[in-house]
């Protein structure tokens, strides 16, 4: 089989937001567990990102809207930054350098990661899981086929509250999440992007907390 990155693995709800992912300004919208939402989002726009529990990660993309082979690059980001942890006051950039999203304001404080791959139906056979497996690639594809936006490729997420200690020697380990229950980050665009959000499916290790019990999200853009 030729490799569709539009075409998600398995069963997984393709739902907007709102009709072409035009949300309402100010109103406040919910990003169930183990789902995923796309919203666009006009340059200048902030997006705050609510994290009702404060266990749940954030698997966060970002396209260009109207050309998504132009997306949030982590990898040209942590070249940007010099360092693999970002803090309030960062730009994140895209596969092409231009800056895209400025962490506004962050109140938990905590670790965010932009190392890790988002999880993909392999990674959880790799896991030992048996049949298909909710994860935040099949998430990234149905939120953006839901608004009318085809993918060319599932990037690296920014990784909101995903917490990935790294050691001296480049080990890295799967901690739960450092935020506190309400915690908020407030993204501001750069760019016009069309922005996807996952409540992360991942239960076969700790970074969705201790328990592994996946929660909602909720999304506020704010002008």
């Amino acid at each position: 089989m030729v490799y569709d990155p539009a075409i998600p693995d398995g069963p997984v709800p393709a739902v907007a937001a709102a009709p072409e992912g035009r949300v309402v300004p100010g109103r406040r919208y919910e990003i169930p567990a183990r789902e995923g939402r796309a919203v666009r989002l006009p340059r200048g726009a902030v997006l705050a990102i609510e994290n009702p529990a404060g266990t749940q990660v954030c698997d966060f993309f970002a396209l260009v809207d109207g050309s998504p082979a132009e997306m949030l690059g982590m990898e040209q980001t942590r070249t940007a930054l010099g360092r693999v942890y970002v803090r309030e006051g960062d730009i994140l950039c895209t596969n092409r350098r231009r800056a895209a999203i400025e962490i506004l304001e962050d109140s938990a404080g905590a670790p965010h990661d932009i190392l890790i791959a988002c999880c993909d139906a392999a990674r959880y056979e790799m896991l030992g899981a048996t049949g298909y497996h909710a994860n935040c690639a099949d998430n990234f594809r149905a939120s953006l086929s839901a608004i009318g936006v085809r993918p060319v490729h599932v990037p690296c997420p920014f990784n909101i509250w995903m917490n990935i200690p790294v050691a001296v020697d480049g080990g890295f380990r799967w901690e739960a999440p450092a935020s506190a229950p309400g915690a908020v980050i407030r993204l501001r665009a750069h760019l016009d992007l069309v922005a996807v959000m996952s409540a992360c499916p991942q239960d076969m290790t700790p970074v969705n907390g201790r328990d592994a019990v996946l929660r909602e999200l909720a999304f506020t853009v704010e002008r």
